[in-house]
């Protein structure tokens, strides 16, 4: 029940970035972009935290909220399923000591047989929201990622790092250099989507800045 109520969890969240790090971070590889010729004079680094900035985008906000309408239904469905396995399991704690051995049997087992029918379901629901997640998020990331190219080229900038990376190799940045933001803007700009409703306070988190990591110990 453990592993299906986990499940049932899972897809009742919103999107999440941790789900969408499983993708790669931006489309073409730093090697895999236009050459141009070397600017003259000092390098010009910038950092960005390249799925967070995706994901707030007014379309990923936008994309992400539809998929979870999507999925609506399927969350409510494992959740009946899951509040009948439990309704059903807790009757049967209370009154086994007054049923026959044959009734018992019989009721323990219709539980675990909707316990698998809970955990196949669960499982194949996580799979086919994760994949389109997925899949919303590489068609969008790829739209992001020419734009951040075509911001870095306008502004001069020779190198950007992924701070939204697990493994990444900035120890510090100062926040003047974190162009998610700029990003962002300039995307929702291009691609004339408007801002979700927010009902109150706005719950999307701001572009975090890159926070200084400790050297692991020799």
């Amino acid at each position: 029940m453990k592993r299906s109520v986990a499940l049932v969890l899972t897809l009742a969240s919103g999107f999440a970035l941790n789900a969408a790090a499983q993708t790669t971070s931006a489309p073409n590889a730093p090697g895999a972009a236009t050459a141009t010729a070397a600017p003259s004079g000092p390098a010009k680094i910038a950092v960005v935290a390249f799925q967070v900035a995706v994901a707030q985008t007014n379309e990923g906000q936008r994309n992400f909220a539809d998929l979870q309408r999507k999925y609506e239904p399927k969350r409510s469905q494992l959740k009946t399923l899951s509040d009948e396995i439990d309704n059903l399991t807790k009757q049967l704690q209370a009154q086994g000591d007054k049923l026959s051995d044959s009734e018992r049997a019989s009721r323990a087992k219709t539980i675990d047989d909707k316990k698998k029918q809970l955990d196949r379901s669960a499982e194949d629901a996580q799979n086919d929201f994760q994949n389109e997640m997925q899949e919303l998020y590489n068609n969008l990331a790829s739209k992001v990622y020419d734009v951040l190219a075509a911001y870095a080229q306008q502004h001069g900038y020779t190198l950007v790092l992924d701070v939204a990376q697990q493994q990444n190799p900035v120890l510090y940045a100062n926040e003047s250099t974190n162009i998610t933001k700029a990003i962002i803007d300039a995307y929702n700009v291009k691609s004339g989507v408007p801002a979700p409703p927010q009902s109150g306070a706005a719950t999307t988190p701001s572009a975090p800045a890159p926070a200084p990591k400790t050297p692991a110990a020799h």
